[in-house]
């Protein structure tokens, strides 16, 4: 039985992608893997799928910011160092079909250029800059760059290029798993697609299906017990930002109850307001590339089937949320246990139940199942005072920085650290212990 092959997607001008080539050829060695490295031209992907070429420009100020606090603290994890250079994004053709012209293994020679484009600044847009990460890594420069501009070269770019396309690439890094020629492949997924794996925040779960030696993983589907928490405490106090109208916010949630239990401070807001404020699309998902939104549904069963959590996609899809989060304010939930478990209750409703929680009666009843009177609660949610309440809290998420749902704020001796993404909370519990 042959070994699974990891197909890795990349281009230099991604920091993710550099941070994840430092990561790829250790894990597939450990898993098991044969891994086959695939150049691709970034911006040929971005104009198949009509993403912006500089995807940061097209960023709210918040979201800017936190994406590069984020890269800095994923190269931080690998232990590996990252210097944005001026000018990023620079152009990167002629460094990948000098790659092609030296040919395989692509391997020694992408470490060169990454480190060239990530640590020393060298310009790789420019020939200069090429030949001296060619000359360096010890191939003949003139060599090389002679042929760079043969039709088979650049065919050979393109092509590598349109097949990423074809399978389903959008961006980098990209990770995919496939079958072995002799159908071998893990977690008993003989004869089925190859599996599709988009950020350097993905490796883990590459890396567990690889292991997983041909059996299938089973997710739990548990219960949410509002306890305390069996991991260590958190020292400092972490802020969750939430809407029940996000998938991710669900799966974010319920993990912070288990990992954060009595230090977070939970903060309903409503995220369509927030998205009118930072000008993002009022329903994200809706705004993504086709294979994109393929990814982000099989993502969400995935970080579900990892957290044991039970979900669903609801039927109805987007769901107003303004009456319940009216309600999570009415009882004060961030204030007590009792609260909390309305909380974890209207989240399971949705993304687990398939439940309508933008009806009264729906809300009512979810609300009596925790133990409070459902119909005082739905007109106490109505008042006033209650919807300024979640105006405010709004107000006050925008202020703090937030741009989505889940956010954690962790405010460190340094000032708040933001992170962004139920995929993010680890990073968040590290700040806070």
């Amino acid at each position: 039985m042959s070994a699974p092959t990891l197909r890795f997607y990349f281009d230099f001008s991604c920091p993710y992608a550099y941070v994840a080539s430092t990561r790829i050829e250790a894990l597939a060695e450990r898993a098991g893997a044969r891994l086959d490295p695939r150049p691709i031209l970034l911006g040929g992907v971005f104009r198949a799928h009509a993403t912006p070429q500089n995807l940061s420009e097209t960023l709210s100020p918040a979201k800017a910011r936190h994406n590069l606090a984020d890269m800095h603290r994923q190269a931080a994890r690998a232990g590996v160092p990252l210097n944005f250079p001026s000018g990023h994004p620079i152009r990167t053709v002629e460094a990948l079909r000098s790659l092609l012209v030296v040919g395989e293994p692509f391997m020694p020679l992408a470490h060169a250029f990454y480190r060239a484009y990530w640590v020393d600044g060298i310009d790789l847009s420019r020939r200069e800059g090429v030949a001296e990460v060619l000359r360096n890594a010890g191939h003949d420069a003139d060599a090389v760059l002679s042929k760079i501009d043969d039709p088979a070269i650049k065919d050979e770019l393109r092509e590598r290029t349109d097949e990423a396309i074809a399978a389903g690439v959008f961006g980098v890094p990209t990770c995919v798993v496939e079958t072995g020629s002799d159908g071998a492949s893990p977690a008993g997924l003989k004869g089925a697609e190859p599996e599709l794996f988009w950020g350097v925040d993905r490796l883990e779960m590459v890396e567990r299906l690889l292991r997983q030696q041909g059996q299938p993983f089973v997710p739990q589907t548990p219960t949410l017990q509002i306890e305390p928490p069996e991991l260590p405490r958190a020292r400092r106090p972490v802020d969750v930002y939430f809407d029940y109208s996000s998938p991710f916010a669900y799966l974010g949630c319920f993990m912070a109850e288990r990992l954060l239990g009595d230090d977070a401070r939970w903060h309903p807001m409503l995220l369509g307001a927030v998205f009118k404020q930072v000008g993002t699309p009022d329903v994200p998902m809706f705004a993504q590339s086709e294979a994109k939104r393929r990814h982000t549904a099989k993502d969400l069963q995935r970080q579900a089937s990892a957290a044991g959590a039970p979900f669903s996609f609801p039927s109805r899809f987007p769901m107003r949320t303004v009456l319940p989060l009216r309600a999570t304010l009415a009882v004060r939930a961030h204030e007590s246990r009792k609260g909390r478990r309305l909380v974890h209750a209207l989240f399971r409703a949705l993304w687990a139940e398939d439940r309508d929680i933008s009806d009264p009666a729906e809300v009512e009843r979810i609300a009596d199942t925790c133990g409070f009177d459902g119909a005082e609660l739905v007109a106490r949610a109505n008042q006033q005072q209650v919807k300024d309440a979640l105006f405010e809290s709004t107000r006050a998420a925008v202020e703090a920085g937030v741009f989505g749902a889940p956010t954690f704020i962790v405010h460190t001796d340094a000032g708040p650290e933001l992170f962004w993404g139920a995929d993010r909370l680890e990073l968040a519990l590290a700040a806070a212990c």
